[in-house]
């Protein structure tokens, strides 16, 4: 028979994939092919760190491929041009993926679709990524929803629980003389020149730390969920607030990835709450976790009705906001290096430089940092999340950077400030995480590692910390950059 083609994006994985099930589904040999087409991005293409995760995920793609009879295909370039190329090799008569739904992907996928079926090539998308598709759900108005808590009950409403998710499909079978192919990885037998060509590890070796913290692919995927499961499922409600304990998933850039999906996640979920039950608080915390899953999608449905949203404020009010000059990116240049004498911020800098992740909540006091102490613009620290996170999705980073600046949907408002120094001293009470990611500030008593300007100088002296020498002063005054930046917005609000 004619092969089908699984044209692999985001989708790492071999489980609860509908692309490669349809695909084998037909009883056709399956070529699966990686097509690396970058500037099919637009101005998003993938940063550094996620070009180190999609390195070894391939990597271990190729081996969970191998082991089921299938060879991994990998072209460079633009993706018509290459599956129109693998067809003609092949004889393939069907092409089978799984959808992407940021702006520059969906008029990609759209040419491409129509492209081959002019050409009498059947081709198929499929739904792998999400319980609900950005276009399924609307509002009483029929519009698109902007606030979260309304979009999460509807979503719900109309599926209280998501399909149970597709198995490894059966009978897999390559076509004759697959191996053979240019572009095949064949990890047991050291052919993997197709991948290293695409030049998506560093040249200069940054990823010790990514290294020592993850483990890319469906795999690790399984692992990380089955350790949050076993050991922080219960406690979630709270834990997820700490970020010294281990008390999230860690699993967005698996998801991301496509290395698992959301109806595994969910399926695995209720799975635990039927074996254990949903007494002390676990009911409540699993669906708190959940509801994780379900700004995912919002974050999705926001980014698809809004196509402009990663680089325009949803709220064209702050399109005149007064932001601070910064001569030589100077500010902007502490802040991400973690020196800005700020300790929970900086803290959470070097986690991200370190291991290319961060805590939510701190992910909240650093933007907020940002954007409202040292009043630089969101875009600015929304690139550089992009380029140094593991779990840098197009949708969710422009969501959280949209809130954090009070300009996006369901976002906090400007006037909320998070003081870092509070923000501290509720989740971080003993200062463990600053300790951990600044041991310059070791030494020093818990209730002074958020402040370290206000301890005393004996304090400092007997904790061997000089400040200006060993940490940094603060680089603004917390108090006076709050109101700087109260006094900007109510700017933008007399000119609205």
């Amino acid at each position: 028979m004619h092969p089908a083609l699984y044209w692999i994006r985001r989708d790492l994985r071999l489980a609860d994939n509908p692309a490669l099930h349809a695909a084998a589904r037909s009883g056709r040999p399956v070529v699966p092919v990686y097509v690396h087409a970058p500037d099919e991005a637009g101005a998003w293409a993938p940063g550094g760190a996620s070009q180190w995760w999609l390195h070894h995920s391939l990597q271990a793609l190729a081996q969970a491929l191998a082991e089921h009879g299938l060879t991994l295909i990998i072209r460079h370039g633009d993706s018509l041009e290459a599956l129109t190329g693998l067809i003609a090799e092949t004889g393939a008569t069907a092409v089978h993926w799984n959808r992407l739904y940021e702006p520059a992907r969906v008029q990609s996928d759209i040419r491409v679709k129509q492209a081959l079926k002019a050409d009498g090539i059947e081709a198929h998308s499929h739904n792998a990524a999400l319980l609900h598709e950005p276009w399924t759900l609307q509002t009483g108005s029929g519009g698109d929803y902007k606030a979260f808590t309304p979009f999460w009950r509807a979503c719900r409403r109309q599926q209280p629980e998501p399909p149970a998710p597709l198995p490894v499909p059966a009978g897999l079978n390559a076509p004759a003389g697959a191996d053979a192919l240019p572009g095949a990885v064949i990890p047991e037998r050291g052919h993997t020149a197709a991948l290293d060509a695409l030049g998506l590890l560093p040249r200069v070796d940054w990823a010790e730390g990514l290294r020592a913290t993850w483990q890319p692919g469906a795999a690790g995927a399984s692992q990380r969920l089955e350790a949050f499961l076993d050991q922080a499922l219960a406690g979630y409600r709270e834990g997820r607030e700490q970020p010294a304990v281990a008390g999230t998933s860690r699993l967005s850039p698996h998801l991301h990835h496509g290395e698992i999906g959301p109806r595994q996640v969910w399926q695995a979920v209720q799975i635990r709450l039927a074996e254990h039950g949903s007494g002390d608080g676990r009911g409540e915390s699993a669906e708190t976790f959940l509801s994780e899953i379900g700004w995912r999608e919002f974050a999705q449905h926001v980014l698809y009705h809004h196509p402009a949203f990663p680089d325009e404020p949803l709220n064209p009010q702050f399109a005149a906001f007064p932001w601070q000059d910064d001569p030589g990116d100077r500010m902007l240049g502490a802040w991400q290096r973690g020196e800005t004498g700020i300790p929970l911020v900086d803290a959470g800098m070097r986690e991200l430089y370190a291991t290319g992740w961060m805590h939510n909540r701190v992910r909240m006091v650093v933007g907020s940092f940002l954007v409202k102490n040292l009043r630089l613009p969101w875009q600015a620290g929304e690139a550089w999340f992009w380029d140094t996170l593991v779990d840098a999705d197009l949708a969710s980073n422009s969501l959280g950077w949209q809130w954090v600046a009070g300009s996006g949907a369901d976002a906090a408002p400007f006037f909320r400030v998070f003081n870092p120094i509070r923000q501290g001293e509720r989740f971080d009470a003993d200062g463990a995480y600053v300790a951990h990611w600044l041991p310059a500030l070791a030494g020093l008593p818990a209730k002074h590692r958020h402040a370290p300007w206000q301890a005393p100088a004996a304090v400092l002296a007997d904790a061997g910390v000089t400040l200006g020498v060993d940490y940094p002063h603060p680089l603004v005054d917390l108090k006076e950059s709050r109101q700087a930046a109260l006094a900007a917005f109510e700017q933008i609000k007399k000119g609205a």
